[in-house]
């Protein structure tokens, strides 16, 4: 149960132990990362928040460093070889579970906790993995914008925080970070500053009937890192919903009303209006992370 610290790749001690009480959650990230009790990690259903009674298991997602699949691509290669792999990275996390279940270290000093079980009810699928596989990155589009480490590397932009975009649609805050490396590296991390989403980040340069609405916006390798966060991908989507419907009202494009400076101040008061934030507040509390 040990692995790299993101941070400062330092060895980290985990703790794996079904349906122990972690006490209180410290939401900012920057103080508790969060993967330190590996149940309640990414847990889906905690008894904590029903009646007594009403669920006899907690149901937790594993989606950790031990079941990262590296053997090979499933885009730009013939079916059969994505068909080999998909059934590899099942392959890994069958081996995970398993592994899990007998040999796992106990607090106690036992092995392995031989409860745990997939839960095909949950997933909706007849082995209890996940319908598809999590891709931490995307194809992206050639964006009219495209987000590049200068515009929010804290390293790069100091006191000056994130560059201010005139189309912002929206906001995120998270690092950089990108694991594994080509190099081999477990993590890369870079510390970042609360940022903008630009709206030529969701418009191509050349298609005109395409929006982008979830990691596949205008980013590159790095800033991928930090703006593929669930935060800025719901942020993202509900934009391109927002501007699609927007754009038909009025039979424009959205290239036309990022550069048309009254349709982009009455698209964003639309956007406003929804509750999307569109720049973060003067606030002292809000740091880079």
């Amino acid at each position: 149960m040990t692995a790299p610290d993101p941070r400062t790749l330092e060895p980290l001690e985990r703790r794996f132990v079904p349906h122990e009480p972690v006490g209180e959650i410290v939401a900012d990230q920057s103080l508790d990362p969060g993967d330190r009790e590996l149940w309640a990690f990414r847990r889906i259903v905690s008894r904590d928040v029903f009646e007594p009674g009403f669920c006899d298991s907690e149901v937790t997602i594993v989606n950790w460093p031990m079941i990262d699949y590296l053997p090979g691509a499933l885009i730009g290669v013939d079916d059969d070889e994505k068909q080999r792999h998909l059934q590899g990275s099942r392959d890994l996390a069958a081996s995970m579970l398993y592994w899990l279940q007998t040999e796992a270290p106990r607090p106690d000093g036992g092995r392995g906790w031989p409860g745990l079980r997939l839960r095909p009810d949950v997933m909706g699928t007849d082995d209890g993995f996940a319908k598809a596989p999590y891709i931490r990155e995307s194809r992206r589009i050639r964006a009219q914008y495209t987000v590049v480490e200068q515009d929010v590397s804290l390293a790069v932009r100091g006191e000056a925080g994130a560059v201010s975009y005139p189309d912002s649609v929206g906001i995120g805050m998270y690092r950089i970070d990108l694991h594994p490396s080509t190099g081999g590296d477990n993590y890369i991390d870079v510390a970042s500053c609360p940022f903008q989403i630009p709206l030529g980040a969701l418009i191509p340069v050349r298609v005109e009937n395409l929006l982008a609405a979830g990691k596949n916006i205008g980013t590159t390798h790095i800033t991928n890192g930090c703006f593929r966060l669930h935060p800025v991908e719901w942020n993202v989507g509900e934009v391109a919903g927002l501007l699609a419907s927007y754009c038909l009202e009025r039979e424009l494009a959205p290239a036309a009303v990022r550069n048309d400076p009254a349709s982009l101040a009455e698209f964003q008061e639309l956007l406003v209006a929804e509750g999307i934030e569109l720049a973060w507040p003067d606030d002292p509390d809000v740091r880079p992370y």
